[in-house]
């Protein structure tokens, strides 16, 4: 039975307040790995748009990501940057619910991608030779658009479910933004996440290691774990780390604020640097773009030089 039941108007991010002396510490940190996920992330999407040679499905999921992973940023980042720095940290209902909005719509979409993803590179190695037959990037496209579609209808959703009565505990929400965990304490709803996105992964994973240990060659082998391996370590990150902020018991205590920045700022961090370091075309394509943007800068060294002799 709820108690203490209010109309409220707005919610105070409670956050790392509790830290009072390492607020100008916390946001530099966070502001250096904010410029970090956004570098790195949008130097996956401008090489995918630029070299030709990765306009691959494999390539566009992986813009996709990125593109939905700097949004996802976006989301919380900024926010958490100011109330780092302010005294007061509220937030109005209506604001709290479209930052929760976005952040459940942008995380679930990441999870869809991550799995389409998976269906990619069961495809390409389970089946190469209707590979590209199933994969082109007309359904590449379409998979995406599905993905977001599914991700913020899900988020509609449980926001609907979330917001649909009052509040009955005082307007104190333990974390740096409105996550879902800390606002539902407030509604006394008793909800948990869906991780079967993440059952679904494990299963497109067990196909392709059955097909790759059929593989006669130990090249192939090779060729065929390096190409999932990427993949493989951002999806245990991604929902290693979100397993332990949905799933955790009530009863377990501890600081949800603590627990969720691996979540919610270093998984989004680690994400682009591994893909790009552990990917042969990407670095190559990196490589590429370094080379003409110094072919260029030489070229307009040089019409300088020329016109100053003129001169």
């Amino acid at each position: 039975m709820k108690i203490n039941q209010t109309i409220l108007k707005e919610f105070i991010l409670v956050g790392f307040s509790i830290y009072p002396h390492a607020q100008t510490f916390l946001f530099v940190v966070f502001f250096c790995l904010s410029l970090l996920i956004l570098t790195g992330n949008l130097t996956i999407m401008s090489l995918t748009w630029v070299d030709r040679r990765l306009h691959t499905p494999m390539y566009l999921f992986l813009s996709a990501l990125s593109f939905s992973e700097t949004c996802y940023t976006l989301t919380i980042i900024p926010r958490m940057l100011a109330d780092l720095l302010a005294k007061k940290r509220s937030i109005s209902v209506i604001g709290c619910g479209l930052q929760m909005y976005f952040f459940l719509g942008l995380g679930g979409t990441n999870c869809f991608i991550l799995t389409l993803m998976g269906y990619d590179r069961f495809l390409a190695i389970c089946n190469p030779l209707r590979y590209p037959l199933l994969m082109t990037n007309m359904v590449c496209g379409n998979l995406v658009v599905s993905a977001w579609a599914a991700g913020f209808l899900i988020s509609a959703t449980e926001i609907a479910l979330i917001f649909r009565g009052s509040f009955c505990s005082p307007n104190l929400v333990k974390h740096f933004f409105c996550h879902m965990r800390a606002v539902v304490r407030l509604s006394c709803l008793d909800m948990s996440g869906l991780m079967g996105t993440f059952l679904l992964i494990i299963l497109t994973y067990i196909f392709i290691l059955s097909t790759v240990l059929k593989i006669p060659s130990a090249e192939g082998k090779q060729k065929a774990f390096s190409t999932c391996a990427s993949h493989l370590t951002v999806v245990i990150i991604h929902f290693g780390f979100a397993s332990i902020v949905y799933l955790k018991p009530e009863a377990a205590g501890g600081n949800d604020t603590v627990i969720a920045v691996p979540y919610a700022v270093v998984t989004p961090f680690l994400s682009p640097l591994i893909f790009s370091l552990r990917n042969k075309d990407m670095k190559n394509a990196f490589r590429k773009a370094l080379g003409k943007t110094h072919f260029l800068n030489k070229q307009s060294w040089i019409m300088e030089d020329n016109e100053n002799i003129h001169n």
